[in-house]
């Protein structure tokens, strides 16, 4: 049976990936013979580049996972990855397309497989890219998947997911995932770093989310992070913070179900809002 395409966001462009190939729970073959010399130089420089940035920048949970992705010269195989990961925490890594819709993510998620698409973006890509790439998904996510506590929430996440889409509440869950495993902060003993995938692979967001004086960063409530849009095309207004992996494992061991009404009845947030009970947080 033939998968349908996701795009993202609000997007009218096709997407890019080859959806034809996709088995019926959106997961493909990795096919890494078809990458051309090109995409493995991006890949090499992408990676040379944000690891140059992550000193004083990005989690050291982050720093010391990252060698046992094996990226080396190029795009690893997804297969030398994934015989590391199951032995370091039971994950694996799946190849998919690029989007894919949120129940078959969820899915994946609660199986302890993280789906990365397989496709690179083109060298004039190089800064910005709308639809995440396998850059962006290896480089990003999947070093933390090595860490167990942040394996676990993540899968923990994948379970509440398939509770929140019987519900209706996909999309205030979806902000949870924004805001943390895509953009979230940690407050380490010297300073706050980054952990979140969207920030670890962007070298323009890195930065910003760390040192720049304009965006807010609050510590993670649940009900105020579901309350609070986000931008998908510019760096985020907001940022929250946690203090560490097990907070984050433990603030979603609750029934979200009376959140989720909650969260309704309160109405949502801009990005940029500021709250009165908001708990601020300084220091770089």
């Amino acid at each position: 049976m033939a998968v349908e395409p996701v795009v993202y966001g609000t997007s009218t462009r096709p997407p890019r990936g080859d959806y034809a190939r996709a088995r019926d729970d959106y997961t493909c073959d990795q096919n890494w013979s078809q990458y051309s010399a090109q995409d493995h130089d991006t890949f090499h420089r992408l990676l040379q580049r944000q690891c140059a940035l992550l000193p004083g920048h990005a989690a050291d949970a982050f720093i010391e996972a990252l060698p046992a992705l094996g990226a080396g010269e190029g795009i690893p195989r997804f297969e030398d990855v994934n015989r590391r990961l199951r032995v370091a925490t039971g994950w694996e890594i799946v190849a998919v397309p690029g989007l894919i819709p949120e129940l078959a993510f969820f899915q994946l998620l609660a199986q302890r497989r993280f789906p990365v698409t397989d496709w690179i973006r083109r060298p004039d890509e190089f800064d910005y890219i709308v639809e995440p790439d396998v850059f962006h998904d290896l480089f990003g996510h999947v070093p933390l998947l090595f860490d167990p506590v942040f394996a676990d929430y993540v899968q923990r996440y994948g379970q509440g997911g398939l509770r929140a889409h019987a519900l209706g509440a996909g999309e205030l869950l979806s902000r949870l995932y924004w805001y943390t495993i895509e953009f979230g902060l940690i407050r380490q003993g010297d300073g706050l770093r980054a952990y979140g995938a969207g920030i670890l692979s962007s070298a323009g967001e890195l930065v910003h989310s760390v040192r720049d004086p304009r965006p807010r960063r609050i510590a993670l409530d649940l009900e105020r992070c579901m309350r609070t849009r986000y931008k998908i095309d510019d760096f985020q207004a907001t940022y929250f913070v946690i203090d560490s992996f097990e907070q984050l494992f433990d603030l979603t061991a609750a029934d979200f179900a009376p959140i989720y009404e909650r969260v309704r009845s309160a109405g949502d947030l801009n990005a940029d809002a500021s709250q009165a009970s908001d708990s601020s947080i300084t220091g770089a």
